[in-house]
């Protein structure tokens, strides 16, 4: 009947209504992942330098890495070592989430006890 049809199609937009919401995170999340992924040959790199030097490398050169623009995926523009050994991935400003577009995760060495750890923030731009 048609009571039965308005019902359901009530129920559809209730789920669709949950849904959406909950995978564009996950979309964001994903695309998020990416950058980290590409900046773990970067970390490796950085806690290496600091292992045989002491300090932390201010470049990607320094560091022995590839430039910035050649590190770069999907929805990731490039991937940077600066300053203090900070590395930086920017996130493309067409074709990802809304809440990443154009985005900067930027992961932060400190040493400790001879140990390297990783803060980890973005950056909205």
């Amino acid at each position: 009947t048609l009571i039965e049809l308005m019902i359901v199609v009530a129920i559809i937009g209730i789920l669709a209504a949950i849904a959406l919401p909950a995978y564009q995170d996950y979309t964001a999340r994903a695309q998020i992942s990416e950058a980290i992924t590409l900046s773990d040959g970067q970390k490796a790199a950085v806690t290496e330098y600091y292992a045989d030097k002491g300090a932390f490398p201010t470049s990607n050169a320094e560091a022995g890495v590839a430039s910035a623009s050649t590190i770069k995926g999907k929805y990731v523009t490039s991937v940077t070592i600066g300053a203090n050994g900070v590395i930086t991935a920017l996130m493309n400003s067409s074709g990802v989430a809304d809440g990443v577009k154009g985005a900067s995760i930027i992961l932060t060495p400190a040493a400790q006890s001879g140990a390297v750890t990783w803060v980890c923030a973005g950056e909205p731009h």
